[in-house]
């Protein structure tokens, strides 16, 4: 029986924008389009951690791009997705990793609510 939907040639997303992009549809969020605009920085946001002035930066710019999306923006759903994407590709995934990255994502959130001029 079954829908007919063959599932045998699905691969599994190996990268984590490949990740980001399956969860996030199957999460629901495939309409959000502001998330890609977070996707696109994300490595230079991540790259750019422990230097405070390059991370503001690359918030500023990201903050720019998603000025232009009309609509509601969500940025926890972000980190959902991100955690969720994380959590598949991490074979040995634990409290520390879930700390850390949450703690990155929350700095980004506060800098990004700064710029988009919401409380």
């Amino acid at each position: 029986g079954g829908d007919g939907a063959d599932y045998r040639n699905t691969s599994v997303p190996k990268t984590y924008d490949d990740m980001f992009m399956f969860n996030s549809a199957v999460m629901g969020f495939g309409n959000h389009t502001w998330m890609q605009e977070v996707l696109t920085s994300f490595d230079a946001i991540v790259t750019n951690v422990s230097n405070s002035y390059r991370l503001q930066e690359e918030c500023d710019v990201l903050s720019l791009r998603m000025a232009k999306y009309k609509g509601n923006i969500n940025l926890p759903e972000y980190k959902a997705v991100m955690l969720a994407s994380m959590r598949s590709l991490c074979k040995d995934w634990g409290s520390q990793h879930e700390v850390s990255w949450s703690w990155l994502w929350e700095n980004v959130e506060r800098m990004l609510k700064a710029l988009m001029g919401k409380p």
